[in-house]
């Protein structure tokens, strides 16, 4: 393990729906951080790095934060390790939880850690799901989504993260019986179980999103085959919708805003907009876009557009309510995609992490940096939390200062 750099003491204010001094998957599930005072641009080398710790393993999952505490995963000879970071990226916890995802040539940890009220979620590539007290470690439930739901595992590894809606843990483990399930967030009791379109619905990698503001409160879940809406309160399928591609692998969250529903993967398929009908009950297609059809990367909605790269090459700005593609731009790989204060991150597969104006009609490059510590695909989501950047790379993860 290495640390460079100047080590800095974070005081914590909170920004985003579960808790306050948190964030977890994408902050909030939208990638939308609300830190404030951030850098408007950056030096050719990059803004300050504060620090990096070397030694997680093989992985592909963000960090996710609460307070002082940072929570990341990594792989080291077939076993997953949970690590508990400070925010002055001295190690405090290193767990092993289990057997890890080794196939498909890329090894490693995908799902990114979840806590709530105490507890820490982990969900392997091997699709077991881990629950720890917070405090002590303490191993105190888990499941195995292929023994106890009937599940298959997807072809590159179990990825998304549980969601947490009140007392309520929501998986999508895709089984016959179970494609969506409830179990209880303290104990790993079932609440309800929930099937989907068909009985050949799989899991398609992404995390559900929860609904509220509909007449039926409700969990949305992209299957291989289905996007669908279940019933928060008793697992009620509510509509479905068929949306697939020749790999049924659907891995970037959906984005919903003002009764429209975002979905977009690769592979053949696109974009499509669903608008959802006041009860809930219903969903009517809006448009399809086949440019924008990133394979992990997710997409931000900034005003009236949506911002995201393709599948192989570009990145994109579509019009939210007519999906009409404003720009297809050429001058960074494709990759993650978050943003904070009116701007931008975007991170390339290449390594180039960019600071990005929105614009609908250029893709508008402020500053960019190469990250080049760490190890394998750049593919983990980064991080803002209090005026820092989070960017892990494999093996490494680094801090970088971007406020004033």
């Amino acid at each position: 393990m290495k640390r460079t750099g100047i080590l800095c003491l974070l005081i914590f204010t909170g920004c985003t729906l579960f808790a306050q001094n948190s964030v977890q998957w994408r902050n909030d599930r939208t990638g939308m951080y609300t830190e404030t005072g951030l850098l408007k641009s950056w030096s050719a080398n990059g803004p300050e790095l504060l620090w990096h710790f070397d030694g997680l393993g093989n992985g592909y999952s963000s960090v996710s934060i609460e307070e002082d505490r940072l929570f990341v995963t990594g792989y080291h000879e077939g076993k997953g390790y949970l690590y508990v970071l400070g925010t002055d990226g001295k190690l405090q916890h290193r767990i092993e939880y289990g057997d890890e995802w080794d196939d498909d040539g890329y090894v490693g940890t995908r799902s990114t850690v979840m806590h709530d009220d105490g507890k820490l979620y982990i969900v392997s590539g091997l699709a077991e799901l881990f629950c720890y007290d917070a405090q002590t470690m303490k191993l105190l439930w888990k499941k195995n989504y292929l023994k106890d739901y009937g599940a298959e595992n997807t072809k590159h590894g179990w990825n998304g993260p549980p969601l947490i809606v009140g007392d309520r843990l929501i998986i999508a483990p895709g089984g016959k019986e179970y494609h969506v399930v409830a179990l209880n967030k303290s104990t790993g009791n079932l609440i309800w179980k929930a099937k989907g379109a068909t009985d050949k619905d799989m899991s398609g990698y992404a995390t559900p999103i929860y609904i509220a503001d509909r007449q039926a409160p409700q969990v949305v879940a992209m299957m291989s085959g289905h996007i669908i809406g279940v019933d928060l309160s008793n697992g009620e399928l509510l509509w479905s919708y068929a949306h697939t591609n020749r790999f049924g692998e659907h891995p970037n969250t959906p984005v919903y805003a003002d009764g429209m529903l975002f979905c977009t993967s690769a592979y053949g398929k696109g974009s499509v907009m669903l608008r959802l009908a006041n009860d809930g009950r219903s969903v009517d297609r809006v448009w399809e876009n086949t440019n924008l059809a990133h394979k992990t990367g997710n997409t931000m909605k900034i005003g009236n557009h949506i911002y995201g790269s393709g599948e192989r090459t570009n990145w994109h700005c579509v019009d939210w309510q007519t999906g009409k593609t404003l720009y297809s731009d050429p001058s960074l790989a494709v990759g993650c995609i978050i943003s904070a204060e009116g701007l931008l991150y975007c991170y390339s597969e290449k390594g180039e992490m960019a600071l990005v104006r929105p614009n609908a009609e250029k893709f508008d490059i402020i500053s960019k940096f190469s990250v080049t510590l760490g190890t394998e695909q750049h593919w983990a989501h980064p991080v803002i939390y209090k005026g820092v950047l989070y960017v892990r790379h494999g093996d490494t993860l680094m801090a970088y200062r971007i406020k004033y």
